[in-house]
């Protein structure tokens, strides 16, 4: 058995007595994570009558968060499990750089978070793009099929392990769901501007879509069941996902996360409100949210995004340490404190939380959690 598969057991049954039967949520504290750092994510969703391509895809992951009893858990820090096994990803591609040389490392990791208790796999994409993979000297089509192959390992895993359990009497485990990630402008770069937002004078909406566009062609047409647009640092980057959607008339369900380094606006200076204002009349984005922030900046993120969307909302901070786009680490800060036992909320959108511990080497710590109530 591997190591991580002793943390979600039991705590996932107290998750769900935690939150099943309630009409308002309440965030729970003292339920931990360890060095697989594991997500956890509640969702709460009410069925609608007709629906087409899209509600039938978003069911998806409503059927999937009512079978696991109102949690479901999202799996944890990829890199961080990759240089566990010693894998070295100090690389513009970071964790995308295992695309290339050791794949079935990626297998492996996602089988220990399936193992763990994961019901949602995010794929080994956020970093991995096309520009990115040619300035390696690879060609396009070695570079869209590298993107390919990060959704079929994810779901190949995925298949496998749930192959095995059905296989096997008295499993708890649900099949997962597999996100495509797809990181920022910022991340490409490898500069630490998905931390500032500051893409220069000569970056505008086209360029960010034509960036975007072949990537999110490749990975829809790889079969993920949800799309996970992260760290996105300021409110252009988010109008080209919105808009890059609509043009490609993308079904799959989507979450969009911005990053924040003052707990207030986005990275760039602008405010949560003026970035929601464009996601907010979107119809195929289901879900906004602060990925890759401090924890301690998380509360009052959900109360604003609260009052200014009526999406769900998707939270998952890292441990509060700072990253150095120079030196290329993370910088450790004494900022995560953050313990909030029974702290009363009384939100009516959507609402969904998970956990995203970033590398503290051998540090316990303990899981935000959370229940929902009403889905759109």
């Amino acid at each position: 058995m591997h190591k991580a598969s002793v943390l979600t057991n039991v705590n996932k049954q107290q998750i769900q007595q935690s939150t099943q039967s309630i009409s308002s949520f309440t965030i729970t504290s003292s339920l931990f994570l360890q060095e697989s750092r594991i997500h956890f994510l509640v969702l709460y969703r009410e069925k609608e009558g007709e629906m087409g391509r899209e509600k039938v895809h978003a069911l998806l992951l409503e059927d999937l968060v009512e079978k696991s009893g109102g949690c479901a858990v999202l799996d944890g820090g990829f890199a961080t499990q990759l240089e566990k096994h010693g894998a070295s990803i100090n690389d513009p591609l970071w964790s995308a750089l295992c695309l290339i040389k050791e794949p079935d490392l990626i297998k492996r990791v996602h089988l220990e978070y399936l193992e763990a208790g994961a019901d949602i796999l995010v794929t080994s994409s956020y970093q991995a793009t096309l520009p990115g993979f040619l300035s390696k000297g690879l060609s396009v089509e070695e570079a869209e099929s590298l993107l390919e192959k990060s959704v079929t390992i994810a779901v190949e895993a995925r298949d496998e392990f749930w192959a095995a359990m059905k296989r096997s009497s008295g499993h708890n485990y649900n099949k997962s769901l597999v996100a495509a990630s797809i990181g920022s402008y910022g991340a490409y770069l490898a500069d630490g501007s998905e931390y500032s937002g500051n893409y220069g004078p000569n970056v505008t909406i086209e360029k960010l879509k034509d960036f975007h566009r072949r990537r999110l062609q490749v990975l829809v047409e790889a079969g993920p069941d949800l799309l996970a647009f992260e760290t996105i640092p300021n409110k252009l980057e988010a109008r080209a996902c919105v808009e890059l959607l609509d043009e490609e008339n993308i079904e799959i369900p989507s979450w969009i996360c911005f990053s924040s380094v003052d707990g207030e606006n986005a990275p760039s200076g602008e405010s949560f409100r003026e970035c929601l204002d464009i996601i907010n009349k979107s119809t195929k984005v289901g879900a906004v949210g602060i990925n890759c922030a401090p924890p301690h900046f998380i509360l009052s993120l959900i109360q604003r995004f609260k009052e200014l969307t009526d999406k769900a909302i998707v939270v998952y901070p890292n441990s509060g340490e700072i990253w150095d786009g120079t030196a290329k680490r993370w910088l450790v800060s004494n900022t995560f404190t953050l313990m909030i036992p029974n702290f009363p909320c009384a939100y009516s959108n959507p609402f969904l939380i998970a956990f995203e511990c970033m590398p503290m080497y051998q540090l316990i710590v303990h899981a935000i959690l959370l229940a929902a109530i009403k889905m759109f």
